[in-house]
């Protein structure tokens, strides 16, 4: 897991297009864009500018929308800005203004004395929240990194994972020739969001979407099969462990034996598949992910079957008792 140093230029650097744009800019207190944001949430700072500073939230980004802006006014007209000035001498990330409000003179003097970036969206108040605390939650997402395969067949995110040079690439190509999309070859990037929902990615947007297959080299893989034969990033679902055929370990062969493999504390189900000549793989997984997909929607074909199985050895051993070895049928 690796943390994560984020300062307000990032903020403002950060590639977002459309409908994830911030459309940030600063209007003052450059000196302090190398200032970090160290918390992914947001303050209104009202409490604030009326003077109360008990559990002031100043290690967030402080939000001013039109009503904390008008009150800044109020504060102006009558003269009363040492709120203003006592809330700069707290060591805040930066300022951000919404609805491409400024601020009065006095707020800039405090803020470029303290050296506190003051940024400047022409976005709502909700709308920009929304967006920003997206985009944090994302940013700060506990992260780890894993050596494997990750590709989407039937819609559902797998993780391929096994020894190096157990057929990991080699499989995800011969998934792929089979209609399915490549996420990420060798180095899967992985983020926590929500809590308890996995997303896998490159972890290179550059190399991300090529592939080392031994004997042959590099390959990429949008310019054989095409954009549709890849995707930035999904939702880790499924986690399949190849590993080579051992004759004395017990496999399990009823599919009734659920497991489970943790990452960044969410437990993700995993199948162990044995690698040996003969058997097709690709075939395998691709059945594998059908098969989950039809457990998230409540069907279970292992444990059916072993419920059947009961219902059947009850009714047998029923007649047996009603039907006595004397008794003529």
């Amino acid at each position: 897991m690796t943390e994560k140093r984020f300062t307000v230029l990032d903020l403002i650097d950060i590639d977002l297009k459309e409908h994830n744009s911030l459309n940030l800019h600063c209007i003052g207190g450059r000196k302090g864009l190398t200032r970090q944001i160290s918390m992914p949430d947001l303050n209104r700072p009202g409490l604030a500018l009326a003077g109360f500073y008990d559990s002031f939230a100043h290690q967030r980004i402080q939000l001013f929308g039109q009503g904390e802006v008008s009150y800044l006014r109020k504060l102006e007209n009558e003269g009363k800005d040492d709120t203003i000035r006592q809330m700069f001498t707290l060591p805040i990330p930066c300022c951000i203004f919404t609805h491409n409000l400024t601020p009065h003179r006095s707020f800039f003097e405090a803020a470029e004395g303290a050296q506190c970036p003051i940024l400047q969206t022409d976005l709502g108040t909700a709308e920009f929240s929304e967006r920003i605390m997206r985009i944090l939650s994302e940013i700060f997402a506990p992260r780890q990194s894993i050596h494997g395969v990750l590709v989407e067949v039937y819609g559902l995110g797998i993780l391929i994972l096994g020894d190096s040079g157990v057929g990991k690439s080699e499989t995800a190509l011969e998934l792929i020739k089979h209609g399915h999309r490549l996420v990420a070859d060798d180095v899967v990037d992985i983020h926590c969001a929500n809590g308890n929902v996995l997303i896998g990615a490159g972890a290179n947007k550059i190399i991300g979407h090529h592939m080392e297959v031994r004997g042959l080299g590099i390959i990429n893989i949008t310019h054989l099969f095409g954009v549709g034969a890849i995707r930035d990033r999904k939702q880790i679902q499924l986690v399949v462990l190849l590993e080579e055929w051992d004759s004395t370990k017990m496999y399990d062969r009823l599919g009734t034996e659920e497991q489970v493999m943790e990452f960044l504390g969410v437990s993700v189900p995993k199948l162990e598949i044995p690698v040996k000549p003969g058997r097709n793989i690709p075939i395998i997984i691709e059945t594998a992910a059908m098969n989950e997909r039809l457990k998230t929607m409540g069907y279970n074909a292992a444990k059916e079957f072993n419920q059947n199985i009961l219902k059947w050895i009850e009714s047998d051993a029923a007649r047996s008792v009603y039907f006595g070895s004397n008794d003529i049928i």
